[in-house]
């Protein structure tokens, strides 16, 4: 009773946590979406605005009046909105470079030194790149005089330390708080993941049946009664064990769900069966907690079965996949399907990687195909 209670408890707490975070990773799928070009147009938009200023200023310092642009005018405010726009573009790559971890054990001011003089010395070259050199060609020699040249260099590595340092590193902040919504978005994920199994294992279904099952073989076999609990104790500790990982590896899953397996074989017998060829080889790759206990359960849920006509579940991996096989035998009762659990595995790899998971349905089979994650990819998650 005590630990039924405790699951109840935790159940209840996780559904309020689900309901904090809900409203704030609410929107992070279609922002995404949308975030890559997005930054390219606004990008666009920051070197043509800039542009325009910085001639209008320009000719106002010299003039002391505006006018309309000449054809020379024009082809100087082009190579400037070309050296802005790669400006733009080459400081997110100083920046993605810097933040690597090439540069994460490194003193903070030595970093940023080294961090101004990559910014500087980048700028000075795409100056000469993309404004002096067609310049040269461009415009006759007497017009191009030393000191506009050098004003040119002065005023562009002046910009470049504006836009980075306040306009980059602004858009940073920004890039680490979706960071942010994307784990607590993931952590949302894993708590429903966790609470579908939590209701599994508490629904009064489970629990009659497991106990109908466990009343049997006390009277029987008491050494297969004893097993029985071991095994029901064990998924309900790997469950808890693991409920606040991300990842786990896949021997540990495997280890989950071959006690999950025994209840079931245990309770339905000959009727569903079970065959595992699980390479050891891939045993230490990683992948969502409860997510091979979910696909059985799926597997179980939405098929009949008879010793005449059993389900058969197969679990393999080949080529960093894990895969859940089980042929069609639907249910004579029509079952009511949601697809929430495999939705939920879908959205959890989503947030973890960009490999997709596959589910295929033939007129025999169901199949579903699980990425398997390696170790490297994740060695600082803590997962």
């Amino acid at each position: 009773m005590r630990k039924r209670k405790n699951l109840l408890i935790f159940y209840i707490y996780l559904l309020d946590k689900i309901k904090r975070i809900e409203a704030s990773a609410k929107n992070i799928d279609s922002s995404r979406k949308r975030f890559g070009f997005y930054l390219i147009l606004k990008d666009i938009g920051i070197a043509a605005l800039v542009t325009v200023l910085w001639y209008y200023v320009m000719v106002f310092m010299h003039q002391g009046y505006i006018m309309v642009p000449s054809y020379y005018n024009l082809i100087e405010m082009g190579l400037f909105f070309i050296f802005l726009l790669f400006l733009l573009w080459m400081h997110h790559g100083i920046s993605s470079y810097m933040e690597s971890s090439v540069f994460k054990e490194i003193n903070t001011v030595i970093k940023t030194i080294i961090e101004l003089s990559i910014v500087i010395l980048a700028t000075l070259l795409l100056t000469f790149i993309t404004i002096y050199l067609p310049t040269s060609y461009i415009f006759p020699p007497e017009a191009i005089l030393p000191e506009n040249i050098r004003t040119a260099f002065v005023i562009t590595i002046i910009l470049s330390l504006f836009f980075y340092f306040l306009v980059e590193r602004e858009r940073n902040k920004r890039k680490l708080q979706e960071k942010i919504l994307r784990s607590t978005h993931l952590q949302k994920e894993n708590y429903q993941a966790q609470i579908q199994s939590l209701k599994n294992q508490v629904n009064p279904h489970f629990l009659f049946n497991s106990l109908n099952v466990l009343s049997s073989l006390i009277r029987k076999n008491q050494s297969q009664a004893q097993e029985f609990v071991h095994r029901l104790s064990k998924v309900y500790r790997s469950f808890l064990d693991h409920s606040h990982e991300q990842l786990v590896t896949l021997q540990k899953e495997m280890e989950l769900t071959e006690a999950y397996i025994y209840l079931l074989s245990t309770r339905f017998g000959d009727n569903v069966r079970f065959e595992i060829n699980v390479p050891e080889d891939h045993t230490h790759l990683l992948l969502p907690p409860g997510s091979l206990q979910m696909l059985v359960e799926n597997a179980i849920k939405h098929n009949g079965s008879t010793r005449r006509k059993p389900l058969i579940i197969q679990i393999s991996s080949e080529k960093d996949e894990v895969i859940v096989k089980n042929n069609l035998q639907p249910r004579l009762e029509k079952m009511d399907s949601t697809r929430t659990g495999l939705k939920n595995i879908t959205r959890r790899y989503k947030f973890l990687t960009d490999q997709e998971v596959k589910f295929i349905t033939s007129e025999k089979d169901f199949i579903a195909k699980l990425p398997l994650l390696k170790v490297e990819a994740y060695e600082n998650s803590n997962y």
